[in-house]
């Protein structure tokens, strides 16, 4: 089959379509016919041979895609819904890797309903960021009505997916980005708004401000830059969620505010969670949250937010757009 492979470690010119044996299927798994894959910052990473698969992932790139299920692996192949998948059906996955290709192997119970009237590219705009959302603010952070929360790189797509989970739930929600995402970021419901420039000697008195006092729930998707001001702007018992060091890997923790204020600070990552773990994270999403994109109005309307779908014969261009920082949502790759 197609795929696009690495000729080695490097920038987004080492990318090119060539030639991979057919994805081998496991107990449990099926085949998907790929017709869209999303980016996200991982494959940058890996791309640069930073981010590894885990053992036993296909080195090739992506981790969700959208398509249809082509054929059924040995044993029980129930989706997220709770129901045997049927070869035809068109569904959207999380993966551990191998999403840029042709055809990809899928555990099945990774393996979501496309919500009604949401096109392939736009379906492959969800898994990856709106897993990581709702796994790190609901289930991670605890995050309940009435909160004061702080959604960090609120532009990109993990940042598009928190904002709107967090609407019709948060009662604030600052948003921080670069000064250009700042609008569209109240758009998906950042009630208030702090340049990324500002944010190390601004965010506390920005959230102060803003609701009052410390903030309940920070969303973290840049890294060690941010950790003090993290700190300082939260309150009583107030929850960081780190999921990224797209900032650095390291910060200065102030064990004084930690402790006087009883924080909670969580590290995450999706990737390396076992099968048993993202299936039952599928499992919740699709009962709790999924629903949300087939909803027609109000405030708890989920919305993938596509910036734009490129043929896969651009994924070098795709790339550079992404490391660029100048992409408001999610790149998609058409295959």
């Amino acid at each position: 089959m197609r795929a696009i492979v690495l000729k080695e470690a490097g920038g987004p010119e080492v990318m090119s379509i060539g030639e991979l044996p057919e994805p081998v299927l496991r107990e449990g798994d099926v085949l998907v016919g790929v017709r869209a894959a999303g980016l996200n910052r991982a494959d940058l990473l890996q791309r640069m041979g930073f981010y590894p698969p885990p053992p036993g992932e296909p080195e090739t790139l992506g981790l969700e895609v959208s398509g249809e299920v082509l054929a059924l692996g040995p044993g029980a192949c129930v989706g997220a819904h709770g129901r045997p998948l049927h070869v035809g059906e068109r569904v959207m996955a999380l993966l551990a890797g191998g999403g840029y290709a042709e055809r990809a192997r899928v555990p099945a119970a990774q393996c979501l309903s496309i919500p009604a009237g949401l096109s392939f590219e736009q379906a492959a705009a969800i898994p990856e960021v709106f897993l990581t959302a709702h796994l790190n603010l609901t289930l991670l952070g605890r995050l309940a009505a009435g909160e004061v929360v702080v959604v960090h790189a609120a532009g990109s797509g993990v940042g598009t997916a928190a904002l709107q989970l967090c609407r019709g739930i948060a009662r604030v929600i600052v948003a921080t980005a670069s000064e250009g995402k700042l609008e569209r970021c109240r758009s998906l419901g950042a009630t208030h708004v702090l340049a990324r420039e500002r944010v190390a000697e601004g965010l506390k008195d920005a959230v102060k401000q803003a609701a009052g006092r410390g903030a309940d729930l920070i969303l973290d998707c840049v890294g060690g830059s941010y950790l003090e001001a993290n700190i300082a702007a939260l309150g009583l018992h107030g929850r960081l969620c780190c999921i990224s060091t797209a900032g650095g890997a390291e910060g200065t923790l102030h064990l004084g505010a930690l402790l006087g204020k009883r924080l909670s600070v969580l590290g995450s990552t999706l990737r390396t969670r076992t099968a048993a773990q993202k299936a039952k994270l599928c499992r919740h999403f699709s009962e709790h949250v999924l629903p949300r994109f087939e909803r027609q109005e109000g405030a708890l309307v989920l919305a993938p937010v596509l910036a734009q779908a490129l043929p896969w014969t651009e994924v070098a261009q795709a790339h550079a757009q992404l490391e660029a920082n100048d992409v408001f949502g999610k790149l998609v790759l058409r295959m």
